[in-house]
This record gives C-alpha cells, structure tokens and sequence, in this order.
C-alpha cells in the first residue's frame, strides 16, 4: 500500500517532534521531511514532493500563509492543512484564500489530525469540528467584513508578504533587506506599496493588519517606536 507522505512544517521543536511520533504510528503515513520556517518548508516542498503539508500559520522568516502560496506554485499537487492556536475567522478565511485544504487547532485529537490528512490527501476539505460549527452560524456581514479583509490581503505580491511580516516582526529595513537579500531601496519601495494598498501608513497599523489577517499570531513580542 502506498504511504501518505508528509511534509511537516513547525518551528517549534517539540511540537514538530510530536507530530512525527503521532504520525509514525499510523501505518499508511511517512514523514519525509521537517520544515523549522515556511521558506525551509517551500524548499523542502519542492525537493521531497510530499503528498501533504501540515503547515504551521505562524512561523520566523516566512508565515505559513505566504509558504503556503509558494509550496503550491512549485507543487500544484500537494495538500496544505494549516495548523494554528487560534481559530480566529480572519485566519480561517486567509487560509482558504491561500490555497489550504483544511485547517486545524493544534489542540485537535490524534484521530481528528490523523482523519484531516487522510481527507486532504483525497482532495477534500476539512477543518477543525469547532470551525465548521462556527463557520455554519456566521452572520453574512461578518463574511463580507472578512471577505474584505482577504480581499486586500490577496492584492499583496510575495515579496511585498514577505516585507509585511518582517516588519511585524520588528525589522528594520536594514535588517530586512540583509534577510531578504535585496537593497534599503528595494525595502523601501516594498513598503511604500504596502501601505498604499493596504491604506495603512504606520508601522503600529501594519503590524496590527498583519495580526488581525494571520501573518503573525498576536503572541508574537514586538517593539513598535
């Protein structure tokens, strides 16, 4: 019988381990590869060709949400679930609207992850029981607010994603620039566009966008002059 392949991407160790050990005891998965941040997670997608990615939303360098997008540009056919804390709509929604098949809380059972893996894998959705029950009592104008939400989100290029998180993340652009490999200049112009689309024009309300549409998890410690 041929195996699931699974990629895993977590930058928190233990977590990832977890998953690893969970899923080595089920006898139709094979964890290929693990993935510590969502750039290492599009590199590993394009090398191993996992049949699955179990993608965490929050992660350095590069979020799940953006991965996501990259992973399925290299590998059309692999399945996104995407792993979170938080079941906020808006990170839901994102994630929808990024490519992924499912979405889990990471508090789910063995047999709920086990039984999403196994339902991606056969080009079905699935989300966390808690989600679809919420989804199904979500007022209309609560979908259009966040429709609205992931509209300008989708207007974003990669790159411009990219510079979006960084900044949450407290960068300079100096730093970001060393991190992306680009010039001040280029981070500069990333910027300036973010904030004409997104009709934002301070770093405090970028950061605060990129919390409520789920580039980061408002866990995340920032410091914002």
């Amino acid at each position: 019988m041929k195996k699931i392949t699974v990629l895993l991407a977590e930058d928190h160790t233990i977590v990832r381990e977890g998953f690893r050990r969970m899923l080595e005891l089920e006898n139709d998965f094979e964890v290929v590869g693990e993935a510590q941040n969502g750039r290492q997670a599009v590199a590993l997608a394009g090398e191993l060709r996992p049949d699955v990615v179990l993608m965490d939303i929050a992660m350095p360098l590069l979020n799940g949400l953006e991965a996501t997008r990259q992973v399925l540009k290299v590998l059309p056919a692999a399945k996104v679930l995407m792993l979170s804390a938080h079941s906020d709509d808006a990170y839901v929604k994102t994630a929808a609207e990024a490519g992924a098949m499912g979405f889990l809380l990471k508090q789910n059972s063995t047999h709920d992850v086990c039984g999403a893996i196994r339902e991606v894998y056969k080009g079905k959705k699935f989300f966390s029981p808690s989600i679809s029950r919420r989804q199904d009592r979500l007022h209309p104008a609560s979908l259009d607010r966040e429709g609205a939400l992931t509209r300008k989100l989708s207007q974003l290029t990669s790159r411009e994603m990219e510079v979006l998180q960084l900044i949450a993340e407290g960068k300079a652009n100096k730093e970001t620039a060393a991190e992306l490999g680009v010039g001040i200049k280029t981070v500069e112009k990333h910027r300036e566009h973010l904030m004409q689309k997104l009709d934002i024009h301070d770093t405090a309300g970028l950061t605060r966008y990129a919390i409520s549409s789920g580039i980061i998890e408002s866990s995340v410690q920032l410091t914002i002059v």
